[in-house]
């Protein structure tokens, strides 16, 4: 009898489990995903709810510069985001520092701080297309860069597409008199496979002008991207190989964005 009143209590016992183990599995998945990024190079539209904060860090490799084969720029920076407002997002960049290493020797610098503010003027969410417009400045003692964006944003059921048209100028030198400038244009396509998971690719088209008058070969990147989303933390990386043979430009850049709000 005793072994009977054993055995019959198992599965009892294992039900009593599972049933006091549900509500939290439950509650788990309910649970809110971080609200990460799409793409590395490209920005989307969305800003961050009022009070709400988020930091952010980079990572942006370089290689393979036809022009010096031993090329190669590790560039790490590190954002704080804050909400200004449900429209308007301020963002704080720490001193940016770069390791270079070249055909000449290898250098550690820290080359610039920077700001930045992402005003969104119709939210993806509820408006036909969603819009933005961002400007950052970037300084340090040899180095001005003042940069705006005109963001655009369209989801698509589980599809995500982005453009993005850039233009910067900057001025280096200890008086700050070189000047150069850029226009950019960047293409991103996503897909949301799971709440968790995204894949998608980024195209980067870039010009830059000697002095705003003479405009050097133009460069195209493109390559795949992907993106995860935890509870408490974001990532998205992107691969991106030139398409055209610039010199100067780097044939491989890879970055790695990892985000966490708090």
């Amino acid at each position: 009898m005793a072994r009977r009143s054993l055995s019959s209590q198992g599965p009892v016992r294992v039900a009593t489990a599972l049933l006091a183990v549900l509500p939290a599995l439950a509650a788990t998945a309910r649970e809110p995903l971080a609200d990460g990024r799409e793409f590395t190079f490209l920005y989307q539209t969305s800003t961050l709810p009022r009070a709400e904060h988020e930091y952010e860090q980079w990572v942006t490799w370089q290689t393979n510069r036809e022009s010096d084969p031993e090329y190669d720029r590790l560039e790490f920076r590190q954002e704080f985001e804050h909400g200004i407002s449900d429209r308007l997002q301020f963002g704080f960049y720490l001193a940016t520092w770069r390791y270079t290493r070249t055909s000449s020797g290898e250098d550690t610098a820290v080359h610039d701080t920077a700001v930045e503010l992402v005003y969104n003027l119709a939210d993806p969410a509820e408006s036909a297309l969603g819009a933005a417009v961002y400007g950052e400045v970037k300084l340090d003692r040899e180095f001005f860069e003042v940069e705006g964006k005109l963001l655009l944003e369209k989801p698509v059921g589980a599809w995500v597409l982005a453009y993005n048209a850039v233009i910067e100028s900057e001025w280096e030198g200890t008086d700050w008199g070189e000047d150069s400038g850029e226009l950019a244009q960047l293409l991103g396509v996503s897909r949301r496979l799971s709440p968790r998971l995204s894949i998608g690719g980024e195209v980067l088209h870039e010009v830059g002008f000697a002095d705003w008058k003479d405009a050097a070969q133009s460069a195209l990147h493109a390559g795949p991207n992907l993106a995860l989303r935890h509870r408490a933390w974001w990532t998205t990386a992107t691969a991106l190989v030139q398409v055209t043979s610039v010199d100067a430009e780097p044939g491989l850049q890879l970055r790695v964005l990892v985000g966490k709000p708090f």
